[in-house]
């Protein structure tokens, strides 16, 4: 903080009056507004990834050069981890579209004047965006591919389809996900490059005071097929967008494109429904997959509640004809929705092992007297993995703290786009840092001095130890270490882990083997 301000300071030739730190998303960067003794207001940002804060200073510095609704950037650090932007204020078209939302997708002529001119904006951003765009400058990659593709239906599948128990043919799925990707490419083959954004979403879309749309968070764009931002933006599930509405906001987007393009003497862009159809289907397999990890693995109830209108949104799309020409997958998710439908609730879905006991049972602290006199093992560990942005986790026990290793030194998947929004407990996480190798040399040494202090604690009857993970965000290599910690030592030794994943919101009790 310390350093922003010092940036601030130097920039505007004066200190702020005050400094207010604004509520991040789920991002690791840090929002901060200062505030001049006029009354003028700046916003000053940290990342962690010198790459993604590059790619936002480029993109926003290219996009305001072509008068584009974006932050202009005011001044970068010199280490490039710390920049100024124009502050855009506090209103976001997520916040102005509440009332039709709590009303069950019955929007007001105000709020659908708001979604038009939104709309509107966007082929200008998607098209002039791109004009003269060096993409080699987006992180984490250039242009949408494959893998992008890929990793996201991986995600469905994996995060979300296995844990509903569905039966499928994997092979024939596999063979339908080509297909599909093969599809969503060709969509990319435009005469002219065009700009993705890639999170367009309402909550990335700031109002002015006469509510006009500015867009903010372009960061991780590239370049892509333009029928991507419009899927992810009307078919965003919370929204619950009718048809009808949705229809008028294509219509409008359309009508905007082909301004766009015949003002700056552009050819004419031919938009294909079934391509667009192809993408809306990718969108909502892409959102399943999150909801289903957040909701079901990660015990979060906004995203369990995200899960209805979601299917929703699917059952309506596959009403229409040619809306999903894949054999298997069309089967897949005929099942999925119409259970949904039946249930009138989201499918039941069983949680790996690991995570099926979430409340430990209370204890009266570090004594262990109960579970010594039944002849159970008396020892209890407790790991927590954690962001070293918020601390280290405040030891409650009494014992005055245990072991603390600083994960940051490994190789960190978080920098790379397909690893950002899962963690150290998914398959995709775990076969990066394990492949890399650098996470199991410095678990190794961890193994050996818990296991030596675990055997002694044993030996003289403690009751109380303490291991926790810091790394970055709290989210890979820290989750990754104290979890597999946690099951080695209860395997091993038969003893109780107490695990937390802190930034997660994940609590798993291990139990020992006398209580198994």
């Amino acid at each position: 903080m310390q350093q922003l301000t010092a940036l601030y300071t130097a920039f505007t030739g004066q200190a702020p009056k005050t400094t207010e730190v604004i509520a991040g998303s789920g991002s690791n960067r840090q929002y901060v507004r200062f505030t001049s003794s006029e009354g003028q207001s700046i916003i000053g940002v940290v990342g962690t990834s010198l790459e993604e804060n590059h790619a936002f200073c480029y993109l926003a510095d290219h996009f305001s050069g072509k008068e584009l609704p974006v932050p202009h950037v005011l001044a970068v650090a010199e280490d490039g981890l710390r920049y100024l932007q124009q502050d855009l204020g506090s209103r976001s078209l997520f916040d102005a579209l509440k009332g039709g939302r709590d009303a069950g997708g019955q929007y007001s002529e105000e709020e659908r004047q708001l979604l038009r001119r939104t709309i509107a904006e966007l082929p200008r951003l998607q098209v002039l965006g791109a004009q003269g765009l060096d993409f080699s400058n987006c992180y984490p990659q250039a242009e949408m591919d494959e893998m992008n593709v890929f990793f996201d239906l991986n995600y469905f599948k994996y995060c979300f389809l296995k844990a509903t128990g569905i039966d499928f043919h994997e092979v024939r799925l596999e063979q339908d996900f080509r297909a599909l990707a093969k599809d969503l490419l060709e969509g990319q083959k435009n005469a002219i490059p065009t700009f993705l954004y890639r999170d367009f979403q309402a909550r990335n879309v700031m109002l002015d005071a006469a509510g006009n749309p500015h867009f903010i968070d372009f960061q991780g764009g590239r370049r892509g097929p333009i029928y991507y931002d419009l899927a992810s933006f009307l078919w965003q599930a919370s929204a619950r967008y009718p048809q009808d509405l949705r229809q008028e906001l294509i219509d409008v987007y359309r009508e905007s494109l082909n301004r766009t393009l015949a003002a700056h003497n552009l050819p004419v862009f031919d938009f294909h429904f079934s391509i667009f159809n192809s993408f809306i289907l990718f969108r909502l397999l892409q959102v399943l997959g999150a909801y289903g990890f957040r909701g079901y693995f990660e015990r979060k109830q906004h995203f369990l509640d995200s899960i209805p209108p979601a299917l929703k949104n699917l059952r309506d799309l596959l009403a229409e004809e040619g809306s999903c020409p894949y054999s298997e997958l069309r089967k897949v998710l005929e099942q999925l929705t119409q259970e949904s439908a039946d249930a009138h609730s989201t499918p039941t879905a069983p949680l790996p092992a690991r995570l099926e006991k979430t409340q430990a049972p209370s204890r009266t602290g570090g004594t262990g007297e109960e579970s010594a006199t039944k002849g159970k093992p008396s020892l209890v560990v407790r790991i927590f993995s954690f962001s070293y942005k918020r601390g280290i986790p405040e030891d409650t026990s009494g014992n005055g703290g245990g072991y603390v290793f600083d994960c940051r030194s490994t190789h960190n998947p978080g920098r790379y786009e397909p690893y950002k929004q899962i963690t150290g407990l998914d398959a995709p996480v775990i076969k990066f840092l394990e492949d890399d190798g650098e996470i199991l040399t410095f678990l190794d040494s961890v193994y050996r001095l818990a296991d030596a202090h675990v055997e002694r604690y044993l030996q003289r009857g403690f009751t109380d130890l303490m291991f926790s993970f810091g790394c970055t965000g709290g989210q890979h290599r820290s989750v990754y270490c104290a979890q597999h910690l946690a099951e080695h030592l209860n395997k091993k030794y038969g003893i109780e882990v107490d695990l937390t994943h802190r930034e997660r919101g994940i609590h798993t009790l291990l139990p020992s083997a006398a209580k198994g």
